[in-house]
């Protein structure tokens, strides 16, 4: 719960004091004294559990100047303006809870896609695990449906089909190839040979008693 890691770090950051914004207005940052920034320090982007923060620091001794908790984006927590990348718009919170808009800056663009990014990725991964907790909640359904099948109709059936076309083959294929040739070859030889016997030996015999 405790953990703190780091998303990102940035060795410099302007901030600026910005006017307050019309409802209706697109954040420009040109209407921010951009030549002369109120403050300059280091950010640190980090992560604990799901909440995002962005905290502004001083260069040397790391102290705290202030320091935004980011819960999604984009949000009111942090916001893009609508004529340059580099620059952004930061809803800072005290521990008392009140809450200041104050203007960011980098005078690198390839820093402020890097910070773009690290928060971009915080909250998909954010996405996937309330994704993946909802699923956990209740996954009892369909899995149990499927086993159901696995283990009743489909095996048996398969099993019961197969056992009966095996025994159904062999007790056809030799009824009809073993009662025919019986019948024929082997009853009818042994009473046509005794026969030619028989009608051979009497006239032999009735030569010899005829004298």
């Amino acid at each position: 719960m405790g953990y703190e890691s780091v998303l990102c770090v940035k060795p410099e950051v302007n901030v600026y004091r910005i006017p307050p914004r019309a409802s209706n207005r697109a954040i420009r940052a040109a209407d921010w004294k951009l030549d002369a920034p109120d403050w300059t320090g280091r950010m640190r982007v980090t992560a604990r559990g799901k909440v995002a923060y962005v905290k502004l620091e001083d260069k040397i001794s790391g102290e705290l100047f202030a320091q935004a908790p980011v819960e999604e984006y984009p949000g009111i927590a942090v916001e893009t303006v609508s004529d340059s990348s580099r620059y952004f718009v930061l809803r800072i919170q005290d521990d008392n809870g009140r809450s200041a808009f104050i203007g960011i800056g980098f005078g690198d663009r390839g820093d402020a896609f890097d910070f773009n990014v690290a928060l971009q990725d915080h909250f998909k991964w954010v996405k996937q695990e309330n994704e993946l907790s909802k699923q956990a909640q209740a996954p009892d359904t369909t899995p149990k449906l499927d086993l159901g099948f696995k283990e009743g109709q489909t095996i048996t059936l398969n099993i019961g089909q197969s056992k009966k076309k095996e025994r159904s083959r062999p007790q056809s294929s030799g009824g009809i190839g073993l009662l025919p040739p019986p019948p024929g070859g082997k009853l009818a030889p042994p009473p046509s040979s005794r026969s030619t016997n028989h009608n051979t030996q009497p006239p032999a015999g009735g030569s010899d008693t005829g004298r």
